[in-house]
């Protein structure tokens, strides 16, 4: 059981792990000793410089977005054990209710899930590993103004549950994490905005807003042996916002 978090001679691929849950995630599954792949959308390492650790994690540039690009995607890495969901954005001021925004939130959130599932499931069968998906509390309680968010959320957990029952027989176990408030980039218009930070603060009982670091845990724990009879759940990790 000691070695249960070691992830030495492993190989993880964390989508959206140049910033934020992801890029937390990345280094967490690093510092266990896997070799670590991460997508992020700017061109280089080097665009990040100030805003992410992408120390000893290996690079690349991907658009979501775009399925066909994820479909052609070379990947460098002969096997995985692990892979990351944790790619996602959101529109403020009600861009979300035109079509063109509600559109583009469901592509990057839900969609591109299920292209990169595709991509890797045959990898990830050989190695009989494990996929987790990053939703958000938002899969189970209303966030007004952002219905884009909120249904593309809501799929994501519905995925998990689904492509855990079906590819459970492939030897890969699907789950996913439901972050609350954490203090991300995607959460500064709450987190930076001293009356909007303490009413959120207000309604979580342990009274503080997440870490990027403790979705992280999760996210080893689900990859883990730890977590071997688990499949299709989506783990809420919010200080207990939605209790």
């Amino acid at each position: 059981m000691t070695d249960s978090l070691n992830f030495t001679g492993k190989t993880v691929l964390v989508i959206g792990g140049s910033s934020g849950i992801g890029n937390a995630t990345a280094q967490a599954f690093r510092a266990a000793g896997a070799e670590v792949h991460v997508w992020g959308t700017r061109p280089s390492p080097k665009d990040y410089a100030g805003d992410s650790n992408l120390e000893g994690l290996h690079y690349a540039q991907m658009d979501v977005g775009d399925i066909a690009a994820i479909e052609a995607y070379e990947p460098p890495f002969k096997k995985l054990d692990v892979l990351v969901q944790s790619q996602g954005m959101v529109l403020y001021k009600r861009q979300e209710f035109a079509m063109a925004g509600f559109s583009k939130v469901l592509n990057v959130n839900l969609t591109s899930l299920m292209a990169a599932a595709m991509k890797f499931h045959d990898m990830l069968a050989a190695s009989k590993g494990s996929m987790i998906i990053v939703s958000s509390t938002a899969a189970f309680q209303a966030t007004k103004g952002n219905p884009g968010y909120n249904a593309s959320k809501a799929g994501a957990a519905g995925l998990a549950r689904t492509l855990a029952q079906t590819w459970a027989g492939d030897g890969i176990r699907v789950n996913g994490i439901a972050p609350g408030f954490v203090a991300t980039k995607m959460t500064t218009i709450t987190t930076e905005n001293p009356a909007r930070r303490a009413a959120a603060e207000d309604r979580i009982p342990l009274g503080r807003i997440g870490e990027p670091h403790e979705i992280a845990g999760v996210a080893l724990f689900l990859a883990s042996p730890l977590a071997s009879y688990i499949i299709g759940q989506t783990i809420i990790a919010d200080g207990g916002l939605v209790l």
